[in-house]
């Protein structure tokens, strides 16, 4: 498979609760943070090795072929994640708007919404 977009961001639980949160998205109906847009649909999780690494299938319809992977080392405190998403493809390379929109949805969803689940 081939990378193709990859952004590592800080986040405040440690890595066991963003494990939960990415391997059951929808675990708390207060705060939900998968948020998907009519052009995705919702991912199938391949891989769970608890609380170090996730990796789902493809958000996109139009690149089945896509898979997104978590790597959840804690961070330096010991109290957070140093959560790394990585985009992997297995077929030719997306064009550069298709991968920049597919690049900035795994950045608001994991960035942004997955965060302020966690009060940030």
């Amino acid at each position: 498979m081939l990378e193709v977009g990859s952004r590592r961001k800080r986040q405040p639980a440690p890595p066991r609760i963003v494990f939960e949160a990415l391997t059951h998205p929808d675990r708390d109906s207060a705060r939900p943070w998968l948020d998907l847009l009519d052009d995705e649909q919702r991912p199938h999780l391949l891989v769970a090795d608890e609380p170090h690494l996730v990796v789902w299938s493809s958000l996109w319809p139009r690149r089945p072929d896509a898979q997104v992977r978590f790597d959840l080392p804690p961070d330096g405190s010991g109290q957070g994640t140093e959560l790394r998403w990585t985009l992997l493809v297995d077929g030719e390379m997306p064009d550069a708007s298709l991968l920049g929109h597919m690049c900035r949805r795994l950045n608001q969803l994991i960035n942004a919404n997955l965060r302020y689940t966690f009060g940030q």
